[in-house]
């Protein structure tokens, strides 16, 4: 019954037990290398004890266990190496897939994306858009040209223009003030003479009557 609610295990989970194991095992290589060495020390002293006491046959015999502890050593080193280059193996095998899945992933999701966007169709809203702003572009254009004529109007350009005036006056005011008695710009210009005679005083009718007796003329 506990077997149909049993968790499937992942690839990362089927690793981390290999890389257990793997572990497992390097230390029980290491636990055997070890022991292979106090083997090796242990033979290496009793071939020095028979070499001593001159038992010659003893001593090649231990000669030959020590050869075949050396070798079974170093069988550890190449174990435990390919034990090291199996774990390796297997992360970077697990990197790999994981790396092919995202892959996979991003290809489909553009694949996606790709069959949503028509590149016609972004085309014609890209032209669409460029449309409506020149449109846009225009009407406010329109738009503010009718608000300079709304705005510029006669009375206005007749109020510009009395001010204009005024300040003209101050500035001619102050010039004149600034250059008196020089001489006056336009005197010999056409309708001088008429604006000089229009200025001159009139005469009264006393006058007249008294410069007519003078002549004779009653």
């Amino acid at each position: 019954m506990a077997s149909l609610f049993k968790k499937k295990k992942t690839v990362d989970d089927v690793i981390k037990e290999q890389s257990r194991e793997l572990r497992g095992t390097q230390r029980q290589i290491t636990r055997d290398r070890t022991a292979l060495e106090r083997q090796e020390k242990q033979l290496e002293a009793e071939i020095k004890k028979m070499a001593k006491s001159g038992n010659r046959e003893a001593c090649k015999i231990l000669a030959k266990q020590l050869v075949q502890l050396r070798k079974q050593k170093n069988r550890t080193y190449a174990v435990s190496s390919k034990v090291t280059s199996m774990n390796t193996k297997t992360k970077l095998m697990n990197s790999q897939m994981k790396m092919a899945g995202a892959m996979s992933s991003s290809a489909k999701t553009m694949q996606a994306i790709n069959k949503k966007m028509d590149p016609q169709k972004t085309m014609q809203m890209m032209q669409d858009f460029q449309k409506e702003n020149m449109k846009m572009d225009m009407t406010e254009e329109m738009i503010n040209d009718t608000l300079d004529d709304f705005l510029d109007e006669s009375g206005d350009e007749e109020e510009s223009e009395d001010i204009v005036t005024q300040v003209l006056d101050e500035i001619g005011i102050e010039i004149s003030g600034k250059m008196i008695g020089a001489p006056a710009a336009g005197k010999n210009a056409p309708g001088a003479a008429a604006a000089a005679s229009s200025k001159q005083p009139t005469m009264s009718d006393d006058e007249i009557e008294r410069q007519l007796r003078a002549l004779g003329v009653d």
